[in-house]
């Protein structure tokens, strides 16, 4: 047993556990993503794909469960999975966001800023814990934060910004 646990096979075959394990636990997660944004059929196809890898490499690692080559591979690929997925996810960027910022000061100056770069901004008069602030509500495309983000804050750094994801039901402006 040893011996084969030393052979390069041994370590080809935990390593390719290991990459479709990764590719599976990413397909996964992106595929979540997918569902919660109502996005069907790239949902099915990604399910579809990750359980027939899914099937492919625990068939491979249920074959012997004493070559703990493959177990870690296996348990690597999943957390390892996890991870690529969620960044790859991140840079797909797919749905809508809207962002809230709350200014004590600028608020105004920022919403005008967001207008003349062409986002529709709903600016609100609101108290905060310190007095009056400005809340600004934007709705946008994903792949669009880190150009509000910039935009905000080159105009006042001291904005508080949150956001969340959202889907659209009915009219209203996006910026293509």
């Amino acid at each position: 047993m040893l011996e084969y646990l030393l052979s390069s096979q041994a370590w080809l075959q935990a390593g390719l556990i290991f990459g479709l394990r990764v590719a599976n636990m990413s397909l996964d997660t992106v595929r979540i993503m997918m569902v919660l944004r109502g996005r069907k059929w790239s949902a099915w196809i990604f399910g579809f794909i990750q359980t027939m890898i899914y099937v492919a490499v625990l068939t491979s690692v249920i074959k012997d469960l004493t070559n703990f080559l493959n177990l870690i591979a296996y348990a690597g690929g999943y957390a390892t999975g996890n991870v690529v997925g969620m960044w790859f996810e991140e840079r797909l960027a797919i749905g809508h966001i809207n962002m809230r910022i709350i200014s004590p000061n600028l608020g105004t100056a920022i919403a005008e800023r967001l207008r003349n770069n062409g986002y529709a901004v709903t600016e609100t008069p609101a108290r905060g814990k310190d007095g009056a602030v400005t809340l600004l509500n934007v709705s946008i495309y994903r792949r669009q934060v880190s150009k509000i983000m910039s935009l905000v804050q080159e105009t006042d750094p001291e904005a508080f910004i949150t956001s969340e994801d959202v889907r659209p039901v009915r009219r209203g402006f996006w910026r293509a």
